[in-house]
C-alpha cells in the first residue's frame, strides 16, 4: 500500500483547504520532545496499558490509529489490517510503527471510503487538531456500524490542567503550549452529536506535574489513593463510544380493510337432562299391554 493509497484502492485526498495550508495539526514538535520526557514516558506507559485492554476482544477486519508512532495502540487487536495515519509532522518527529502506514495530509478528510474501518484509536489527536469536530466527523463517516472509536487526552480537571492554566509568564509551562485540552463532558457531548455512544472510560495519572523521574517515583503513593478519593482528578482520561445506526422501517401506503363479518348466531336446543345423567323409562300398566 503507498503512502497516500486509502484501503480498496481510493487515491487520497490532497488535504489542502482554502490558502493551501493544512489545518488538522498544530506544533508537534514540542509535543513529540515532551512525549520523550520521563513524564511523557510515564504518560505514555498508562496509555499503553490502556489502549491494550479497550482493543483486545474487538473483531473486525481493518483497524487504524491516528498519529503519535511512539504509542503502539494496535498491537494487543487481532484485526489482520492494521493501519497507522501519520502526517508529515509525525514522520519528521522520528518514530516508528509496527504496521503499515498511511500519509495523511489533512486529518479533517481522511483518505478512507464511507464505512470502510472496524476500529479508530485517537491518541490526544483531538488536542493537536484545529478542528477537532470536524475529525470525529470523519472518523463517524469512515466508521461501519457498530465501530468504535478509542479516545485518550489530558483531562482540564486535574493538577495538570491546574498547572497549564497558569499563564506562561508567570510559571514555566509543564505541558506544551499547542495542546488544547477538551474536557470530558464536552466529549461526550459530541459523542451525541454524532450518533456515538458512550460505552466505558477511566481517569488515571494521579501523580502530580512533576519533571524528574526521582519524584514521580517519591508520588507513587497518590495512584492509589487518588483512584480511591478523587477519581474524576487524574491527569488523563480514556474514553471508548459504539457508532450506533439506526434501522430504517418502510411505511408503505395503508390500504383499507374491509370490515369483518360477525359470526351469525344458530339456535341449538337445548338439552332436558346433564349429559351422562340416566334417564328412566316409564313402564306400561298391563292394561295397556293387552291393548
Amino acid at each position: 500500500m503507498s503512502a497516500n493509497q486509502a484501503p480498496g484502492g481510493d487515491q487520497a485526498p490532497g488535504g489542502e483547504q482554502g490558502d493551501g495550508q493544512a489545518t488538522a495539526i498544530i506544533g508537534l514538535g514540542p509535543w513529540h520532545e515532551w512525549l520523550a520526557s520521563p513524564a511523557g514516558r510515564y504518560v505514555l506507559e498508562w496509555e499503553q496499558a490502556c489502549y491494550d485492554h479497550a482493543v483486545a476482544d474487538l473483531f473486525g477486519y481493518v483497524a487504524l490509529q491516528l498519529s503519535l508512532p511512539g504509542l503502539d495502540t494496535l498491537r494487543n487487536n487481532r484485526m489482520p489490517s492494521r493501519l497507522y495515519g501519520l502526517t508529515r509532522a509525525d514522520a519528521a518527529g522520528g518514530g516508528t510503527v509496527a504496521g503499515r502506514s498511511v500519509l495523511i495530509e489533512d486529518n479533517s478528510e481522511l483518505p478512507f471510503r464511507d464505512q470502510s474501518v472496524d476500529l479508530v484509536t485517537l491518541p490526544h489527536v483531538l488536542e493537536f487538531s484545529g478542528d477537532p469536530h470536524q475529525l470525529l466527523r470523519e472518523v463517524d463517516r469512515v466508521l461501519r456500524p457498530e465501530g468504535r472509536v478509542v479516545v485518550t487526552g489530558f483531562n482540564p480537571i486535574s493538577l495538570w490542567g491546574m498547572r497549564s492554566a497558569i499563564p506562561a509568564g508567570l510559571i514555566r509551562p509543564f505541558l506544551p503550549r499547542e495542546s488544547q485540552m477538551i474536557a470530558l463532558p464536552r466529549l461526550r457531548d459530541w459523542f451525541k452529536l454524532l450518533s456515538f455512544e458512550f460505552e466505558r472510560g477511566r481517569y488515571g495519572c494521579y501523580r502530580p506535574p512533576c519533571r524528574s523521574e526521582r519524584w514521580l517515583e517519591r508520588t507513587r503513593f497518590m495512584e492509589a489513593a487518588g483512584d480511591r478519593w478523587w477519581p474524576i482528578c487524574g491527569a488523563l482520561y480514556s474514553v471508548s463510544a459504539v457508532k450506533r445506526v439506526r434501522a430504517m422501517r418502510l411505511v408503505g401506503p395503508v390500504w383499507a380493510k374491509p370490515p369483518r363479518r360477525s359470526a351469525r348466531a344458530v339456535p341449538v336446543a337445548s338439552p332436558q337432562f346433564e349429559p351422562g345423567e340416566a334417564t328412566p323409562i316409564p313402564r306400561r300398566a298391563p292394561d295397556e299391554r293387552r291393548g
